[in-house]
């Protein structure tokens, strides 16, 4: 039997008051307490490489949560090294720079 989940995509202002906004709108759709400050940090690091849009997903799928932030343009190193990024490692299960390395990805949910 596969798994169900849900899909949630939504663009934000590339302007660091929408970090709440992210927060809250994670918030609202997964129950994990880490995903909110996780999503803060991804969309932080895409905020950093001067987009005028990030995209945020949060992808669901059995007991795994997969949080993506997404800009127009390949990141600096330091989004995928600076000291956000070792936040999200140190509470993410899986982490990634997406292959068009415009974007960053964690997933939750996936250690046993």
């Amino acid at each position: 039997m596969p798994e169900s989940g849900h899909t949630w995509r939504k663009p934000f202002k590339a302007e660091p008051i929408e970090a709440r906004h992210v927060r809250l709108w994670t918030a609202g759709r997964v129950k994990h307490p880490d995903a909110p400050l996780i999503a803060h940090e991804l969309y932080v690091a895409v905020l950093q490489s001067g987009a005028p849009v990030v995209e945020m997903g949060i992808w669901t799928a059995g007991n795994r949560i997969r949080i993506t932030a997404d800009g127009p343009d390949p990141l600096p190193l330091l989004s995928s090294h600076g000291p956000g990024w070792q936040i999200v490692c140190s509470l993410a299960d899986l982490t990634g720079l997406a292959t068009d390395e415009c974007g960053v990805w964690a997933q939750l949910g996936t250690k046993r």
